[in-house]
């Protein structure tokens, strides 16, 4: 009885550990989706509102469009994306992905495993939530409002 007691109580503590360890990686998650601008695009209103959306919104993608030379592109819902795709595979995909404009994929590709794999849990505990993106408009398609148009870069010296 004594020896079942313990192996419990060892077990109580593991799960205790677990959970712990499991909100840690949720608050940094959500800390790092803050800092690094997800929500700036991926969140309808965010930029608009200073940041004032419920979180039970964020990261359900937007259908503000972005237009330039590349088409016009709309902030994926990642809530969605997420459900997808395994952890392991977000990471390969967040370090390889070349997207269009605006999407920084160049500081996405240099974010950290351990930062990724936090990222990745808190969306993933957010739930699935909104609909999928319109979908990518090639260049001198006219793409329905609201949008911004980007104009070209400049040429390189």
């Amino acid at each position: 009885m004594r020896t079942l007691m313990l192996t419990l109580l060892t077990l109580l503590a593991a799960l205790g550990t677990a959970q712990a360890s499991s909100s840690k990686d949720l608050k940094h998650g959500k800390y790092l989706v803050q800092i690094t601008g997800c929500n700036d695009c991926h969140t309808p209103g965010y930029m608009a509102t200073g940041g004032e959306v419920d979180e039970a919104l964020w990261l359900t993608g937007e259908s503000f469009g972005w237009n330039g030379p590349w088409g016009t592109t709309y902030a994926t819902n990642l809530r969605l994306r997420m459900q997808q795709l395994s952890e392991e595979e977000w990471v390969q995909l967040a370090h390889t992905m070349k997207a269009r404009p605006p999407m920084p994929w160049f500081s996405l590709n240099k974010i950290s495993d351990p930062d990724l794999r936090a990222m990745y849990r808190y969306i993933r505990h957010l739930g699935p939530a909104g609909k999928p993106a319109p979908t990518y408009l090639d260049p001198g398609a006219q793409p329905p409002p609201p949008f911004a148009i980007f104009p070209p870069p400049p040429p390189n010296p």
